[in-house]
């Protein structure tokens, strides 16, 4: 089975005719468990609600807890790649960023502040953490 449908009413026509098939025919019992399963992950898929989906595949475990989600106010991430030639300038992010790369460490909106203010330290240009705290990034 290589594309299942993406809607709850023809995965479900699909998984009844798999279990159907499963009563009927114990010869061929696993392939159809197996394909049973992939049915009951494509419909819990399906049927999730769309919120905070990835945008990017995590490295080296989940994503930055969100400071947002516990005050209402963003939170943020400070990064450092390793390059060739040692470790690149740091950068700070909202922690929620599609841009992180790698590791990164969470701050607080004081540390990223005076993070900012720093100039060895550069706001990513994508989710502009400097017009979060309010520092003008001009």
């Amino acid at each position: 089975m290589n594309e299942l449908p993406p809607d709850p009413p023809r995965l479900r026509a699909i998984l009844a005719h798999l279990e159907r098939q499963l009563a009927e025919s114990e010869t061929i019992a696993t392939y159809l468990r197996l394909q049973r399963d992939a049915v009951q992950a494509a419909l819990a898929r399906a049927e999730a609600p769309p919120a905070r989906r990835r945008t990017r595949p995590a490295k080296g475990g989940d994503r930055l807890p969100a400071l947002a989600q516990s005050t209402g106010r963003p939170g943020f991430a400070v990064q450092q790649e390793r390059t060739a030639d040692g470790l690149a300038p740091a950068t700070v992010h909202v922690d929620d960023c599609t841009m992180i790369k790698g590791t990164c460490h969470p701050i607080r909106v004081h540390e990223a502040r005076v993070a900012l203010t720093d100039p060895s330290i550069a706001a990513c240009a994508f989710c502009r953490p400097d017009t979060e705290v309010g520092i003008d990034p001009a």
